[in-house]
């Protein structure tokens, strides 16, 4: 019996947190050799050549860079100034699905959701949403949220969420045909950080954006460094999708607070495990709830310290089974969790990890154990291959034109 054909759609070829949730996937997947998988981007860049590394058919379609290139919160927007690169899009993509010989479509991002919604039915294709991002009023503008949820609710076979936080956003209906798959890692990510020494080293690492919290990074920084004075501050990662301005705007943040000279902005890397494997501490600072927060697990393989924001899908990583807590800052056995936005509790808890070393490292060992057991790339794609399984083999493909209900 042939394998099941997969086609894989993102918006963009830029090394996002979900496109390299993706990316480990795929690889998986891939080297198992239960389906046939092809990739199809929306813009070319270095993802294009890590998926061609692993061995994954990859290739791009071009869509408008109005679109391709806005921020998630510019979506809807995005659409409406180039609604003609968008109707002029579906039909190349519904030709490219059928060329594929796709037996199953699978999106990876908001955009490439909204885009599978009406092309594949069109192409006579089922699809599967990989839900990244919490479809909630405090995270993205309420037209997206409304139309996001819809789109979950009438279009995709199924939806693997990241986290029970963000399939907890989703209709009551959408839920019931939605499973939870955490991003895991790959072996070599679970490689033990290097002994850091002195001066210790503190940073924050992900796409530069106001929901990142980069902001509230710097202003914790500022406030540790009074009784730190030797602490380095870090922040790894640039401004993907048209937030140059906000990158910007912290450079000028980090001088006005007066640490200009004890901050590095080191803009997009490739070589982020690296940069985590030489900090002292992760600050996760996010000052809304975010869908997940793949760079804790990475720091807690790496057996990093993490400071984290309680809220979204984080404490479901640092402390799944703990009572809520209106606290400023309280510690678990893996990690430290701070209250969004408070950026003097978030310096109290970066204090504290860099005073006591041998607790940090003490819940930085449980951590990276606790790594172990729950967030493997193996664990991940056993769920994701479960769900596509059960999309592909109820009923085959629809009759071109028909929508999936």
């Amino acid at each position: 019996m042939p394998r099941p054909r997969v086609l894989l759609l993102d918006h963009t070829g830029l090394e996002g947190g979900a496109e390299l949730a993706l990316l480990r996937t795929a690889e998986v997947l891939q080297a198992d050799g239960a389906f046939d998988m092809r990739v199809l981007l929306f813009a070319d860049g270095p993802l294009v050549s890590r998926l061609t590394t692993a061995g994954i058919s990859t290739a791009v379609l071009r869509l408008d860079d109005d679109v391709a290139t806005t921020s998630r919160d510019q979506v809807l927007a995005g659409l409406l100034r180039s609604a003609g690169g968008f109707v002029g899009f579906v039909p190349r993509l519904v030709r490219a699905i059928r060329q594929s010989g796709a037996d199953l479509v699978v999106a990876n991002s908001l955009k490439s959701a909204v885009f599978a919604f009406v092309a594949a039915p069109l192409a006579g294709r089922r699809w599967v949403w990989h839900l990244h991002d919490r479809l909630a009023f405090d995270y993205l503008p309420a037209p997206l949220v409304t139309a996001m949820r819809l789109i979950g609710l009438l279009g995709p076979r199924a939806i693997v969420a990241n986290s029970c936080a963000t399939r907890e956003t989703l209709p009551a209906r959408a839920r019931r045909k939605t499973v939870i798959a955490h991003p895991g890692l790959s072996p070599q990510e679970f490689e033990q950080a290097e002994e850091v020494g002195e001066p210790a080293v503190v940073g924050i690492i992900g796409r530069v954006s106001p929901t990142k919290g980069q902001r509230e990074f710097l202003q914790a920084a500022a406030i540790v460094s009074a009784g730190h004075p030797s602490v380095r501050f870090y922040v790894i990662g640039g401004a993907l999708f048209g937030e140059d301005d906000y990158e910007a705007e912290l450079r000028g943040l980090a001088a006005r607070l007066g640490i200009g000279d004890r901050v590095e902005f080191t803009g997009w890397v490739s070589d982020a495990p690296s940069r985590l494997r030489r900090l002292t501490l992760l600050v996760h600072a996010s000052p809304v709830p975010e869908p997940f927060g793949q760079v804790i697990v990475e720091a807690m393989a790496a057996g990093v310290p993490v400071v984290a924001t309680a809220a979204g899908g984080v404490p479901e990583i640092l402390d799944p089974q703990g009572p809520p807590s209106h606290a400023a800052w309280r510690a678990t056995a893996t990690g430290v969790l701070v209250r969004p936005g408070d950026t003097a509790g978030l310096a109290q808890a970066i204090s504290q990890v860099l005073d006591d070393p041998d607790a940090a490292s003490n819940r930085a060992r449980a951590a990276r154990s606790e790594a172990l057991r729950r967030f493997t790339i193996a664990g991940t794609a056993a769920v994701v291959s479960r769900a596509w399984t059960a999309a592909t083999t109820r009923n085959g493909a629809l009759p071109a034109g028909r929508r999936v209900r």
